[in-house]
């Protein structure tokens, strides 16, 4: 699992997977109140049942959000980087990654709710939430609902507003997408045959199932999900007033430039970093400078 132990939690009726950067030991509750039972993953490496965490317990957390399509272990490299001072806790966001998809409510209420009650539940509040595209609309608009439960922000290609004419590829078509494939190589041809140039940050949800490989999400579900993005963000991303770290990358085809400025421009508190050379998934492109840059806006804010 990359240095993080994956664990499961059932919220609001839905069963969530989430990793830890930090190990557990003992058998003590996981955490309590609020609907959430927790405990580690079969063969993860945590405790049955529950744990405490073992040194860095009291470091500063981190609630990692992934984008469409991503899944928890997106944010493994920068966890690694931000240790022991910062704990990354990075949740699957519904549908995605190995969580349940619920209901089939993909709306970025869902979403939000979602995670204040992670947070509630894991009585971790408040703390640093980050989030990459999709998830990093989803934490300013939960900084904005639910500001006692956030204390900074750090939003990696999440716009303010999500529609056309302002972003002319709001939604990744994927219906057309293999859904089985005999093997990883084949399943990778066959994404990017379909116009993707570099279908790794996909595969990371790939697994093999009887029938042979696919990826752990529903096309149909991501195409709802898209589709409920879709929209103007504006009063979230000014709704909020924590201090708020902005990322985007100059080669990035879903957050343009010009927004991103008038983003930092328009919400006090708001620094904006942009990194040359890097596109929409900056934490792959460049993740020692992602990292970088994260550390020093939490060494300067957080840990100040």
């Amino acid at each position: 699992m990359n240095g993080m132990t994956e664990h499961f939690t059932t919220v609001r009726g839905l069963r969530l997977a989430w990793l830890d950067s930090h190990p557990m030991i003992g058998d003590l509750p996981l955490a309590t109140g609020n609907g959430i039972v927790g405990g580690p993953a079969p063969g993860s490496g945590g405790a049955g049942g529950g744990g405490r965490f073992e040194s860095g317990a009291q470091a500063a957390v981190v609630l990692a959000l992934h984008g469409h399509f991503g899944r928890g272990r997106n944010f493994a490299p920068l966890a690694v980087a931000l240790a022991p001072r910062y704990r990354v806790i990075a949740l699957e966001q519904r549908g995605h990654g190995h969580s349940d998809r619920g209901d089939g409510d993909f709306s970025q209420d869902a979403y939000v709710a979602d995670a204040a009650a992670f947070l509630r539940g894991l009585g971790l509040g408040p703390v640093v939430v980050l989030g990459h595209s999709m998830g990093g609309v989803t934490a300013f608009r939960l900084a904005a609902r639910h500001p006692g439960l956030v204390r900074a922000l750090i939003v990696e290609e999440g716009g303010a507003l999500n529609r056309r004419p302002d972003i002319q590829h709001p939604i990744l078509d994927v219906t057309g997408w293999p859904r089985r494939a005999p093997t990883l190589a084949a399943l990778r041809h066959a994404i990017e045959a379909q116009g993707i140039p570099d279908a790794s940050y996909f595969l990371e949800s790939a697994v093999e199932h009887p029938d042979g490989w696919g990826l752990l999400f529903d096309y149909d579900d991501m195409m709802a999900s898209q589709e409920a993005l879709i929209g103007d963000w504006w009063p979230d991303w000014l709704g909020s007033t924590c201090p708020a770290l902005l990322i985007h990358g100059l080669d990035s085809f879903i957050l343009p430039t010009a927004m991103a400025r008038q983003m930092a421009e328009r919400r006090p508190g708001t620094v904006l970093r942009e990194l040359p050379g890097c596109g929409h998934w900056a934490h792959d492109d460049a993740p020692a400078t992602f990292a970088a840059t994260v550390r020093e806006f939490l060494d300067t804010t957080v840990a100040a």
